[in-house]
């Protein structure tokens, strides 16, 4: 059964079981923390505490926001995994291909892909539960709204297509993510996202 440590009088004291903490002045703000968490968090943030003893969980807006250049590590993750990927393809598809002319121009020609499939493979990580593609994920980082929430389907494909406008102005629209205390992107302005990070990191 999981045991909790439990922040009273600012001091932790523990571990306790479920059915013990019933008997402390647990709410929605206590810090908890199970053996098997790194850090403490809320007890609202906790769905069995919630659960346990009837809280509601409250929405906070994001604290944490990860720079561009810590995003741009977590980008060249994502394409090395995307061209490790490509190349395991290729190589098979070459495999089948005697002519050595067609054998370039189908492993080179492929190269152009990449792009899109992690424009693609971006807009359905970061809708889902994950929140983030696995450069993303190794880095500590989430995409939700400006709220704190996880953004939908449609939310992260405007956000992930408006890329372009980064391109477009030479570079400046990403650049604009080191201005401003929630370091958003010109297409994370456009799309009313932001990037979080973990409290850890």
């Amino acid at each position: 059964m999981k045991e909790y440590f439990v922040v009273i009088g600012g001091k932790p004291k523990g571990p306790f079981a479920p059915e013990q903490m019933k008997e402390l002045d647990i709410n929605s703000g206590t810090f908890v923390k199970s053996t098997g968490m790194d850090d403490y968090k809320e007890a609202h943030e906790i769905p069995e505490l919630r659960e346990l003893f009837g809280l509601k969980a409250r929405v906070r807006e994001p604290q944490y926001f990860a720079a561009p250049d810590v995003r741009l590590l977590a980008v060249i993750i994502d394409y090395f995994l995307i061209f490790a990927v490509y190349c395991v393809i290729a190589t098979i598809v070459v495999f089948f291909i005697d002519e050595k002319q067609l054998r370039i121009v189908a492993s080179v020609g492929g190269l152009a892909i990449i792009p899109v499939a992690k424009t693609i493979y971006s807009i359905y990580m970061e809708s889902s539960a994950r929140q983030g593609t696995w450069g993303k994920i190794l880095m500590g980082q989430k995409v939700c709204d400006e709220k704190g929430n996880p953004i939908s389907f449609g939310r992260s494909m405007i956000r992930n297509l408006s890329k372009l406008t980064g391109i477009l102005t030479f570079g400046i629209g990403f650049l604009m993510g080191f201005f401003g205390k929630r370091q958003q992107c010109l297409h994370d302005r456009i799309a009313g996202t932001v990037v979080i990070k973990d409290r850890l990191i």
